[in-house]
């Protein structure tokens, strides 16, 4: 194959997880009334889940909110890699939070992985979890020192590990850092489980198409959905991805958000056992798996900040020339892509959303591994309702702000706001809706204003008001997934207005256009 040339074998033209393709999803109804519970849960990812079915089993009454589907989030268009190694972090925490801190955060992630275990082996449930090692490796001469530090800092918390050159890859690597006995799965057979389990043995109530808006704090708190029913509750927890309640947590500033972008392909060569991520960008992460009785390689990366950078197609096609290049491509059985929170300092928030009001938990920012650090969340979080201690309380909290590198973060961060605030405000549209062609969508101009249409495959036009309802920067278009993306905060919307992804809460305002 002639380089940069694309092959034969044709992307899925529409974007479709693995894994809820593969699955048959139980529907739970909406809520529509007034309920008492001792804790309410918002979201029904790995986090809020896993939490149900630890505090059900404690005896609680217990209940679940989800805005959309069940498990049709970040957690449904994970990669499923059970692992403490998170790409090359530990010698970097090392430097910013010291040896006892770092030693922990790697704890917290292995009892996460030991958790999963357990429960898979107790209840033997069916979700082709096998036990890999993970790789960090490079091809790159800037990363063959880094990754050999990593390695120092493996030795220094006595994470099993090992300093190698070439991985079982099928291409040539320079230095690879290995973790001994992670794993993967299927996460969908695990938390339906989990979600059966807590439903009909332990008595936890969940509601989907149910969005929670605002919280009246107090002894009792009250959850309020957008409907105006209320859940009264001993504690509120948000699991929502982006916290549905920010309190004085400012976490719109706090947090990026990042899009990355994953084939399952049928390849040509066999996939060696093993889970790989690269060093350097752009990332390459892989895994194989098993759907519907096929063989298939997970090919993963593209990383960037939501609402931002190239077509998003391109980025799919990048994954493609790889997987044809490397392991040859016999067919594309599906594409998707999921969003990702990264705070400040990196580690994720979980605990106390603020000293004020200690029924009010969080657990965000996972930064891609949500299957270890979404389960560590709900560890936690069991530990905080249940009133025990736990080594990782301090650790995670979310009212932490170290000077570095979180001020240098923030101040970046925030620089990168005002931006593209500005710069979509700026922008000039000449563009207008009728030059759109079918399945098109783009900026416009309608009534003389920035507007965004979109012309599905039957020729209807879909007109929105660019205008991101959190907090007002201009969305963009991702052709990819057919959204309408904000570069601010990474909110995003269906091509009709309506929210995916928060922070935003409320639909983009739908544009009528004058004839």
């Amino acid at each position: 194959m002639i380089k940069n040339q694309l092959p034969r074998v044709i992307l899925p033209q529409y974007p479709e997880s693995l894994w809820i393709a593969s699955s048959s999803i139980p529907s739970f109804p909406k809520l529509t009334h007034d309920i008492k519970v001792d804790v309410a849960i918002v979201g029904a990812g790995i986090s809020g889940i896993t939490t149900a079915y630890l505090l059900s089993k404690q005896g609680l009454k217990v209940a679940i909110i989800e805005a959309g589907r069940m498990l049709n989030g970040t957690t449904g268009h994970t990669t499923a890699k059970i692992t403490a190694q998170h790409d090359l972090i530990y010698n970097e925490f090392i430097s910013h939070f010291g040896k006892e801190q770092t030693r922990l955060y790697y704890e917290a992630n292995r009892e996460a992985l030991h958790f999963i275990k357990q429960t898979i082996h107790e209840h033997q449930i069916l979700c082709d979890f096998t036990e890999e090692d993970a790789y960090v490796y490079t091809n790159s001469d800037e990363f063959v020192e880094k990754i050999a530090a990593e390695f120092s800092a493996y030795e220094e918390l006595g994470i099993p590990g090992v300093y190698i050159e070439q991985t079982p890859l099928p291409f040539q690597t320079k230095a690879a850092v290995v973790m001994k006995n992670q794993a993967q799965f299927n996460p969908m057979p695990y938390l339906l489980y989990l979600v059966n389990h807590a439903t009909q043995r332990q008595g936890c109530q969940i509601y989907e198409h149910t969005t929670a808006v605002s919280i009246d704090k107090g002894n009792p708190a009250t959850v309020i959905t957008n409907e105006g029913h209320r859940i009264t509750c001993n504690y509120a927890v948000s699991c929502s991805h982006f916290p549905f309640y920010e309190g004085g947590g400012f976490y719109f500033a706090k947090m990026h958000a990042n899009r990355a972008y994953i084939l399952a392909v049928k390849t040509a060569k066999e996939f060696p056992r093993g889970m790989f991520i690269c060093a350097e960008e752009p990332k390459r992460s892989l895994r194989s798996t098993t759907a519907n009785g096929e063989k298939m390689v997970l090919i993963a990366g593209e990383s960037h900040k939501t609402g931002q950078g190239i077509c998003t197609l391109k980025h799919y096609e990048a994954l493609q020339m790889f997987g044809e290049e490397h392991f040859g491509i016999k067919e594309i059985y599906y594409r998707w892509s999921a969003q990702d929170l990264v705070t400040l300092d990196k580690l994720p928030y979980i605990g106390q959303t603020d000293s004020d009001n200690p029924n009010i938990l969080v657990a965000t920012g996972y930064k891609k591994w949500g299957m270890t650090t979404g389960t560590a969340a709900a560890l936690l979080i069991e530990k905080l309702v249940t009133g025990t201690k736990s080594p990782y309380q301090e650790l995670f909290k979310p009212e932490r702000f170290h000077a570095d590198p979180s001020l240098k973060t923030f101040i970046v961060q925030n620089a990168d706001v005002v931006d593209h605030f500005i710069s979509g405000k700026l922008e000039m549209i000449l563009k207008k809706p009728e030059e759109l062609e079918n399945d098109e969508g783009a900026v416009v101009r309608a009534n003389g204003k920035r507007a965004g249409a979109y012309r599905d495959q039957q020729g209807q036009l879909h007109i929105v008001d660019t205008t991101c309802t959190h907090m007002g920067c201009e969305v963009e278009w991702n052709h990819g997934e057919r959204t309408w993306d904000c570069p601010c905060h990474g909110s995003r919307f269906s091509y009709k207005g309506e929210v995916l992804e928060g922070p935003a809460k409320k639909p983009l305002k739908i544009v009528e256009v004058s004839k």
